[in-house]
């Protein structure tokens, strides 16, 4: 795997000047332990290089000199002279160039972006069959017929379940605190033992902010589809401190609209019966017990403090009392994990039958423990990572679940995906229309993103506070961007 540093540029003799962005990321596909060099000053002692551009003779081209070799590719520029059509047709040939030189191809080929459902629904929607769909996308991205086939089974159970009405929104939950940090974790959430004195003024808090969105859902004639408690570990807090959130929800937001409602009760050692009572009475229909992995070793490795056994216990404990929408989680490609645990880890999950599994490949952010350990995987264990997400993709249909949901993170291993698998009549409303980003989401709590989609599907985000001390002491600030909210809100 390389693991140097190169520089990129982009020189367009023509007049046309095209962001970096997308080739950088088209790079990353092919060299995710690599570093790219942007100061110019030090670029300038940087002798690997990636140079794309087009001539004034109406060529496109591509360059790659790494490690003392070079590679050029060339190609008639795109008849239709915008810029999307210009990126596209380097990244194209950059992307053949780096094909070429590393000998790797990509399962999902050229697409960088995250939503490549989005694309299969978009095409279905223009009136193309799933064949038609499937064939265009495979030619024009590269990607492999598994990932093509996987992306499709998932549009079409989705297909039947997006319409909306632009009056029908989601409302999301943040609470923002766990017992302990994963070493995989990027989000914003805080172990108990630094945030403890902080919770009740939060929920305090949070549970102001619940009131007025209820307010504003009244004041514009507002449906809730869909409730979701996130996190965090929703369960980290104490079962009277969960009720009066809960209470909060049910007093001011119309839950007998909503199609689901869930909580994610999240790790084994929050979760009690006191806990999952509470859930119940208040109305929530649908929780995940997630494991990420059913090896003590790797739970260890991980920084968790429960077992695997706690974890199934946790998820009888909900079935025994009667919670019949139970999502688990995995993660494929934890340190210290092997194909032999991942199997066994599944095979475990589906002995317990939940009614839908989430499995994610690693992701390592900059705000994760882990980041930077990416360029040290050895080519075997990124293979077995592979092996892990395409086991899933064998076995979880054959057990009766379906591709619901799928998207896309950078630094994800082997550049893979995650899936969200369901049994039918499970799938999670909420996580299809937070991933297709048709939907309003109006979102209370840290770091929380109200999302607001226009009828012309712009897209306006009015995010939270990111800390919980930062939350409770500058609330007021809140309150203001919810006129904006409402401002926003009007146009629906």
């Amino acid at each position: 795997m390389y693991t140097g540093t190169y520089r990129t540029e982009c020189r367009f003799d023509c007049g046309t000047l095209l962001s970096s962005y997308e080739i950088l990321n088209t790079v990353r596909i092919f060299l995710p332990g690599g570093k790219c060099c942007s100061d110019p000053e030090q670029a300038q002692n940087v002798s690997d290089c990636i140079l794309v551009g087009q001539r004034a003779d109406g060529t496109v081209y591509a360059e790659v000199r790494l490690e003392d070799r070079t590679v050029t590719r060339t190609a008639p520029a795109p008849v239709t002279p915008d810029e999307d059509a210009l990126e596209f047709a380097v990244c194209s040939l950059l992307y053949e160039v780096l094909r070429e030189m590393t000998g790797y191809t990509p399962p999902w080929g050229l697409i960088t972006g995250i939503r490549p459902v989005r694309k299969v629904i978009q095409l279905l929607e223009n009136g193309k069959t799933p064949d038609e769909a499937a064939a265009f996308l495979r030619r024009k991205y590269h990607i492999s017929a598994e990932k093509m086939q996987l992306a499709l089974d998932t549009a079409l159970v989705q297909q039947p379940i997006l319409p909306h009405s632009p009056k029908e929104i989601g409302f999301y939950v943040s609470i923002p605190f766990c017992p302990t940090r994963c070493s995989y974790c990027s989000f914003v959430s805080h172990s108990m033992q630094s945030a403890y004195k902080l919770i009740p003024d939060y929920i305090a808090r949070l549970c102001e902010e619940i009131e007025v969105c209820g307010q504003i859902i009244r004041e514009h004639g507002l449906t809730v589809q869909s409730v979701y408690i996130g996190g965090g570990t929703p369960t980290s807090i104490t079962a009277e401190q969960l009720r009066q959130v809960m209470e909060t929800v049910r007093s001011h937001i119309d839950i007998g609209s909503a199609r689901e409602y869930t909580v994610e009760a999240g790790r084994a050692d929050t979760i009690t019966a006191e806990k999952l009572r509470v859930i119940q009475e208040e109305g929530a229909t649908r929780i995940s017990v997630n494991p990420q992995t059913l090896q003590d070793n790797v739970l260890q490795a991980i920084g968790r403090d429960h077992t695997a056994q706690q974890a199934v216990d946790a998820f009888r404990l909900a079935r025994s009392m009667g919670f019949d929408d139970i999502n688990m989680d995995l993660i494929a490609g934890l340190p210290s994990d092997t194909l032999t645990g991942f199997t066994d880890t599944l095979e475990k999950i589906l002995a317990l039958a939940p009614d839908s599994i989430t499995v994610h490949t690693l992701t390592l952010k900059r705000a994760a423990d882990l980041h930077g350990s990416l360029g040290g995987r050895s080519s075997g264990e990124l293979a077995d990572v592979m092996e892990m997400a395409a086991l899933s993709a064998k076995s979880l249909p054959a057990h009766g679940y379906r591709p619901y949901y799928l998207y896309r993170q950078k630094n994800t291993l082997g550049n893979l995906e995650n899936v969200g698998y369901a049994r039918q009549g499970k799938e999670n409303l909420y996580n299809i229309l937070i991933m297709d980003e048709t939907q309003t989401i109006l979102a209370a709590g840290c770091a929380a993103s109200t999302k607001i989609v226009s009828p012309s599907g712009d897209i306006s985000r009015i995010i939270n506070h990111k800390f919980p001390y930062e939350y409770i002491h500058r609330f007021d600030q809140i309150l203001l961007k919810k006129q904006k909210t409402r401002e926003l809100l009007a146009c629906l």
